[in-house]
């Protein structure tokens, strides 16, 4: 028979439940404020993104580019080496609450640094976001640098010098092979771990054959003095494609938890709203029968 102080206490519970909900309705319509935004700033780079792959790979793919199968006269940013100093560009959020977003890069980027360990003499990360700094300062990764502050929508500019810091060591000689890893936005409700190489350049035949094919294009000036231009440009922009969609992201993987959240706890309180019905009706039963059996007793 339930007491006065378990009603006292589900009742109390309720109301901390309530207040729960209260909070992941609100933590959802900000996100779901903040995806609107972060999407279309995503889907809006895509096809210069897109296009830029393009041209990349009908560039690369001349001879005049390659230096005529000189090696003295390949850009250093599409020079492969053999690898020694591995680096990781580690995208993810600086804030949690957006279900197994965070956890799932870190498994990624875990895995692909694990895969690289054993061929190589060191693998370094640069991490973008606080939960894939922390995650692998846990792991014991050395790592290059670390960008915390880019914001819920970062500008060009934000990204520059994390693309300028593998640029600069990869010419120099002090990196040897980049990718990157990042939450791919696929649609609100699904985001996709994606790694993918970000130098040595390697563009993508596919990308080539969509601006024609084997068709010959006359390059005003020469590629391989486009591709001096374009390559930094390329990585510049490979980079900030990467944070935008890990942006998108994860304000939609935030937005679904939180939904999520706050529906578990609507149940929640439709359950403990049944049970302290029950437990109070049974309390207020058990206070009659005692009033009546004392009135029977006094009677008697």
């Amino acid at each position: 028979m339930p007491g006065a102080g378990q009603v006292r206490a589900i009742r109390g519970r309720i109301r901390s439940v309530e207040n729960t909900a209260k909070v992941t309705k609100a933590m959802e319509l900000v996100a779901a404020s903040k995806m609107r935004r972060a999407q279309d700033r995503a889907l809006a780079a895509r096809p210069y993104s897109e296009r830029m792959r393009a041209v990349l790979a009908r560039l690369a793919g001349s001879p005049e580019a390659r230096g005529g199968g000189d090696a003295d006269s390949l850009h250093p940013l599409l020079d492969e080496r053999d690898v020694k100093h591995f680096a990781f560009i580690h995208i993810t959020a600086n804030r949690g609450l957006a279900g197994g977003l965070n956890a799932n890069m870190n498994r990624a980027g875990a895995n692909l640094a694990l895969e690289r360990q054993p061929h190589v003499e060191r693998v370094s990360v640069i991490s973008v976001g606080r939960k894939g700094r922390d995650f692998f300062r846990r792991a014991g990764f050395p790592q290059i640098a670390e960008f915390t502050d880019l914001g819920d929508y970062p500008t060009m500019g934000d990204t520059l010098p994390i693309s300028r810091i593998v640029t600069e060591d990869y010419i120099n000689g002090e990196i040897d092979q980049v990718y990157v890893g990042f939450q791919q936005f696929i649609n609100t409700a699904v985001q996709r771990p994606t790694v993918r190489q970000l130098l040595p350049i390697e563009p993508p035949e596919e990308m080539g054959e969509s601006m024609g094919g084997t068709a010959d294009f006359i390059f005003e000036p020469s590629p391989q003095a486009l591709l001096e231009t374009l390559l930094p440009r390329y990585v510049e922009m490979q980079v900030f494609e990467a944070i935008l969609e890990a942006a998108a992201s994860e304000q939609s993987a935030r937005m679904v938890a939180m939904r999520a959240a706050t529906d578990a706890a609507n149940d929640m309180v439709a359950d403990l709203t049944l049970t302290y019905n029950k437990a109070r009706q049974e309390l207020i039963t058990s206070e009659l029968l005692d009033i009546v059996g004392g009135t029977a007793a006094i009677e008697a």
